[in-house]
């Protein structure tokens, strides 16, 4: 599905028209900006043949919801939002293929500075699509587009109305589900996560809900060894992501050694 929507901010917009120039429909500028980086945005994207728009201030935040659009707002074609259905097909495609399937589900984030967080490292990680609650939690904005840096208008983005049954057919699949406590006694870093896997963090403070917590598999606690009990949930995700990249990483080495 594509749908339009608005992106604000210097790294974002930058790293927007570096990457998916053929997805953005036109580009709002403030009125003789001084700014040296916002001079080269728009010459950038008078090179991709790209509209651009001059506006006053007032304007950049009433299109884009953001005051802090550092005088830049991109409008965008938005590709990456699926729907259930689409998550379905796209991880039956994978496995068919032999590819590897990593789904992050975030149980009810609340702050949309840690869900674009969250969203960044998941790209960076190369999640096959992050998988949010529709109701009761912090979806796509502008505030989301611009702490992710791009990675919300690149990975995709599943907004679903029941997080469990996603949980249950994904076990249909063989995906193990795992999840997060302070509670638990088994370490992150003694579980496998080196193959397909569906990740699920919980929202800030109260962490996993009942019924979520009882779809998962195992529960993993990261090792805490200072004074601090708990991490916050975009950190916690970054390092759980890339210990299962590092571990993925081992095992296509040792395969291929073996091989």
């Amino acid at each position: 599905m594509s749908k339009s929507r608005y992106v604000s901010g210097l790294r974002s917009v930058e790293q927007l028209l570096a990457t998916q120039a053929a997805e953005v429909r036109s580009l709002y500028v403030e009125y003789q900006t001084a700014n040296p980086r916002v001079e080269a945005v728009v010459q950038k994207a008078r090179d991709l043949g790209i509209e651009v728009q001059q506006a006053n201030r007032a304007r950049l935040t009433q299109i884009s919801g953001e005051a802090r659009h550092q005088g830049v707002v991109l409008d965008i074609r938005r590709n990456q939002l699926w729907d259930e259905a689409e998550l379905r097909s796209q991880i039956e495609t994978k496995l068919e293929a032999g590819e590897r399937v990593v789904i992050l589900l975030l149980d009810g984030l609340q702050d949309p500075h840690n869900l674009g967080a969250c969203l960044r490292t998941a790209d960076a990680a190369g999640v096959t699509a992050v998988v949010i609650p529709r109701h009761g939690a912090a979806g796509p904005g502008p505030t989301v587009s611009k702490v992710a840096s791009g990675a919300a208008e690149s990975l995709p983005l599943v907004q679903v109305a029941n997080l469990g049954r996603v949980l249950d057919w994904l076990a249909d699949y063989g995906i193990p589900r795992l999840g997060t406590s302070d509670g638990v006694e088994e370490s992150l870093y003694d579980a496998d996560l080196s193959r397909n896997l569906a990740l699920v963090m919980g929202r800030e403070g109260p962490g996993l809900s009942h019924g979520i917590k009882e779809r998962c598999d195992a529960l993993l606690r990261l090792p805490m060894h200072g004074s601090v009990s708990s991490l916050n949930v975009s950190v916690a995700t970054g390092i759980c992501l890339y210990e299962a990249v590092r571990q993925g990483r081992i095992r296509l080495a040792a395969e291929g050694s073996s091989g």
